[in-house]
């Protein structure tokens, strides 16, 4: 929630690196033991998999008074989308399906009040049920974080124009939807996207935007902080669990043969 602010956005403005989860399963648990942990910020993932509403307002309740900000993977660009997760009290959403800066411009529009955008007024958590209403909704335009989420080739592009966008708090990359939308179906970052994704990276630092990107490891996670990348998801709850216990797994059995490591 954003009624103590944004930490997320206080910790990009100020060059900090971050670490995030990102959230698939119903579990509220799996966010608070985020919390517990220290991470940064959560991602809330509606686009893929099962979560409903009520199961994001849980995950969302989890964090209230902790400095771990929750963020919603909306499942589309959608106006009534995009307002409820806000009442509810994300922090800020990740856009997907971007391909232009229009995309972008809607989303930012829907999750802006107005002048600068259309999202209605209600009495819910995100005004604290109306008796907020004039301090809530007074800083909410400059709290809520719109980060899009770059996963074609089209969107890689329209960066620049993507970027003249404002209310444009963040980019984070999609490597493994980008190489299927380059012709590499099933790839985490297929032939010359890895190199194609950094390229985009310093053109978006360039201009003041911090990115963000999942790590597929430990390892991986370093070298994506040294690369520049200041939100960096460390995996999944389930890519960790599977990562964890395939680790473990192997040390007792060795490892499976033919396995595919996880991306996660």
């Amino acid at each position: 929630m954003i009624e103590n602010g944004n930490e997320l956005k206080r910790k990009l403005a100020a060059g900090k690196t971050t670490a995030g989860l990102w959230v698939t399963l119903e579990s509220a648990t799996i966010t608070e033991i985020a919390v517990v942990l220290g991470y940064d910020w959560v991602v809330i993932d509606t686009e893929h998999g099962h979560l409903d509403l009520r199961e994001v307002l849980d995950h969302v309740r989890a964090v209230r008074g902790a400095s771990t900000t929750p963020i919603v993977r909306i499942q589309e660009i959608e106006q009534g989308t995009i307002k409820r997760v806000l009442d509810i009290g994300a922090a800020g959403i990740i856009v997907p399906q971007v391909t232009c800066a229009e995309d972008v411009e809607r989303a930012v529009r829907f999750a802006k009040y107005p002048p600068r955008g259309i999202r209605g007024v209600g009495g819910e958590r995100a005004t604290r049920w109306g008796m907020g209403l004039r301090e809530m909704t007074g800083v909410a335009d400059q709290e809520t974080m719109v980060i899009p989420l770059v996963e074609t080739v089209a969107a890689g592009e329209a960066i620049d124009q993507i970027l003249d966008v404002p209310g444009v708090d963040a980019i984070f990359f999609g490597p493994a939807d980008y190489s299927a939308s380059a012709g590499h179906l099933g790839e985490w970052e297929g032939p010359g996207v890895a190199s194609r994704l950094l390229e985009l990276k310093d053109r978006i630092v360039a201009r003041g935007v911090p990115c963000g990107i999942m790590a597929t490891d430990v390892e991986n996670a370093r070298m994506r902080a040294a690369q520049g990348f200041r939100m960096i998801g460390l995996g999944s709850d389930t890519g960790l669990l599977i990562r964890s216990s395939r680790e473990a797994l192997a040390a007792l059995r060795g490892p499976e043969p033919g396995i595919e490591k996880d991306k996660s």
